[in-house]
């Protein structure tokens, strides 16, 4: 994108506080923002977002080796006892629903899946929560893979939502204008 996804806005807020907002409304407590180094403007936005809800900036020094780096990072720093699970997404993802995070985490108390993911048509995008059950392989996977190593071993269920913007990520300028165009065509139809 050229510049940190983290502040690109959408409907008057940055895409870090359109998610924070979200899992806050969804029922998430805990919340760690996990950013890039030598993104200063980044962390300072996240940091006071974050610090409003109780949560906290974790800086993943080694965020050149992928995202399952960002993803063990971000563990690292939320994996204390008593914790069962995490739910994990994307900054590209920011108009997930709350009601999204809730049926996630609603059906997460009732199966014994190792890992479940949001999917919308059969496609399936982010929040994905991991229970402690993979913590462990998920921190001895190969950065190269990433998680779906851990996936492709584990049982995985997909909880079927009403929500595109789980699979509607924004890796480009063009994938941004849509978003921003199709949020506002949402906006001016309510």
């Amino acid at each position: 994108m050229g510049r940190p996804k983290a502040l690109l806005q959408v409907k008057g807020r940055t895409f870090v506080r359109c998610i924070l907002d979200t899992l806050r409304a969804g029922g998430i407590d805990g919340i760690a923002v996990v950013l890039r180094p030598h993104h200063s403007e980044a962390a300072a936005e996240a940091a006071a977002e974050v610090a409003a809800g109780g949560g906290r900036v974790v800086v993943n020094p080694r965020a050149d080796e992928g995202q399952l780096s960002s993803l063990i990072a971000g563990l690292d720093a939320v994996d204390v006892p008593g914790v069962d699970a995490v739910l994990v997404t994307l900054v590209d993802v920011p108009l997930v629903q709350p009601s999204t995070v809730r049926a996630l985490v609603q059906r997460a108390g009732a199966s014994s899946a190792s890992v479940l993911r949001a999917v919308y048509r059969g496609a399936h995008g982010h929040p994905v929560i991991f229970t402690r059950g993979v913590f462990a392989a998920l921190r001895a996977a190969d950065p190269a893979i990433g998680a779906k190593a851990v996936l492709r071993q584990v049982q995985v269920e997909d909880v079927e939502v009403d929500d595109p913007f789980v699979v509607r990520a924004v890796d480009t300028p063009d994938e941004y204008a849509r978003l921003i165009e199709h949020r506002g065509a949402n906006e001016r139809s309510e």
